[in-house]
């Protein structure tokens, strides 16, 4: 199958205060048309400069993509220049940021921000642009956009300016669509209000999603393909039925059993011990060894090779190997079950 997008061995380092932080160490992802891949893990884990490096937006300096490739339409990114990236970003991959607040400019009008890109990408006229522009409003679901087209980001409340930040990433069809923890700043009841959105437009118009999240509520509300990222690494990859039902890796039970349940006989939330890896100087071995219950002596002296599970799920775990003791999958990874 050729890919929308695929990332090979992507590496990127920040050099800062004298050390190298090893943000992102030599992942491998692949994109389909179409499709919802969902990049979860703890914050620090690497998601969100993941999808910086896709869009060329890691600050160099302190930062620089070590090694690997960005795959886009068959067409390395790692190798554009600043000019070449401007023509993608926007047009061909757009983003939406995690705060709407600072994503938007204060001082301009919410209609000249729609309009930016349509008049830089697709050359329409100014005219043309603000209709299309009142046309992206109303289909992200904001009320008169013929009068709110020319009012202020302050006018809008936190789930109608994430609205209008989705119709600005929106504006020219971009094959790739990357949502940095696009509900973290909304209320439940708006969460799922931009879910709804982000789905119903994704079956319109084709677009494929890239979700950086933490939150597996929304993952499991929008994604069909999830990669489980710590300390820089991918640990797992598989469907959605796959990580939820039958992960493999001791992170990915972690996340599931932090998960609150519907139907717990305990309020008592589960947490994973510890704190994630210092990525200035990550482990030899797995990264998730020194918080892991089931670790043994080659965990913290070795990194494990993935496991290929099924034709659509992998895992990089030492108990998948054979000379491995047999450890079962704790009760509480139960999604939304009694635990």
């Amino acid at each position: 199958m050729d890919h929308l997008l695929e990332i090979k061995d992507l590496s990127v380092v920040f050099h800062i205060f004298g050390a190298d932080v090893q943000a992102v160490r030599g992942i491998s992802l692949q994109l389909n048309k179409g499709e919802t891949l969902a990049i979860v893990g703890e914050s620090g884990s690497g998601k969100s400069v993941t999808s910086k490096a896709v869009m060329g937006l890691i600050p160099n300096p302190p930062g620089e993509i070590a090694t690997g490739e960005v795959l886009f339409e068959g067409k390395d990114l790692v190798k554009y220049s600043k000019k070449q990236m401007q023509k993608v970003r926007g047009k061909d991959i757009s983003m939406i940021f995690q705060d709407p607040m600072t994503a938007l400019n204060p001082t301009m009008k919410i209609g000249k921000q729609i309009m930016e890109g349509l008049i830089k990408h697709q050359s329409l006229s100014k005219h043309d642009a603000k209709n299309r522009a009142i046309e992206l409003l109303q289909l992200v679901g904001i009320p008169n956009p013929e009068k709110r087209v020319d009012e202020y980001p302050h006018q809008f409340s936190g789930g109608m300016r994430q609205r209008v930040v989705i119709a600005i990433a929106l504006a020219c069809n971009p094959k790739i669509l990357i949502a940095d923890e696009p509900t973290t700043a909304l209320d439940v009841t708006i969460q799922a209000q931009i879910l709804d959105l982000m789905r119903g437009l994704q079956e319109k118009t084709g677009t494929a999603i890239i979700l950086i999240t933490h939150d597996l509520g929304v993952v499991a509300n929008l994604a069909q393909r999830v990669a489980v990222m710590y300390g820089g690494k991918i640990v797992e990859t598989g469907t959605l039925d796959e990580i939820f039902y039958n992960p493999k890796h001791p992170y990915t039970w972690g996340l599931l059993s932090s998960m609150p349940k519907l139907h717990a006989k305990t309020d008592k939330l589960l947490a994973i011990p510890g704190t994630p890896p210092d990525l200035s100087n990550p482990p030899k071995g797995c990264p998730f060894a020194p918080r892991c219950p089931h670790a043994m002596k080659v965990c913290t002296e070795h990194m494990p090779a993935y496991t290929e599970l099924s034709a659509t799920q992998k895992a990089a775990c030492w108990l998948l190997d054979e000379r491995a003791p047999k450890v079962d999958p704790p009760a509480t990874i139960g999604v939304g079950g009694e635990s």
